[in-house]
């Protein structure tokens, strides 16, 4: 074991390095790497398949912020809801995230349930404006 500090963005940190070779014999020199030319090019992703399932979002659909798992449903069609209401809460790496209306109108129709998991952009309520 052979004791060395390695400093990391000015902040020093004392570690301890295997030594594998046991024989005394020095590892085989390695060439140097030279970097490779590599030109730079715009490369758009495509779209994900909840997104391209569920083409473009119309007016009234409220998308999924993020990929996760429904909790709760707190509206039901027909209700009528001001804006900022709260529709649904979402779960996504232990912690929830609540969708609320984007406008005052009334839920068309509720897409999702509890337990559902959904994709980052799946519209989860259709909602029409007041």
């Amino acid at each position: 074991m052979k004791k060395l500090r390695v400093t990391v963005d000015g902040k020093a940190y004392d570690v301890l390095v295997e030594i594998l070779d046991e024989g005394g014999a020095p590892a085989p020199a390695r060439p140097a790497a030279h970097p490779a030319h590599v030109e730079s090019a715009h490369v758009s992703a495509p779209p994900t398949s909840a997104r391209s399932a569920a083409g473009a979002a119309a007016p009234g659909d409220v998308p999924s912020p993020l990929a996760g798992k429904v909790v709760s449903i707190d509206v039901k069609a027909g209700q009528q809801v001001e804006a900022n209401a709260q529709l649904l809460t979402l779960e996504a790496m232990k912690m929830n995230t609540y969708v609320f209306a984007p406008a005052a109108g009334t839920v068309k129709e509720v897409l999702v349930a509890a337990g559902d998991a959904v994709e980052e952009g799946q519209v989860l309520v259709k909602m029409s404006q007041a």
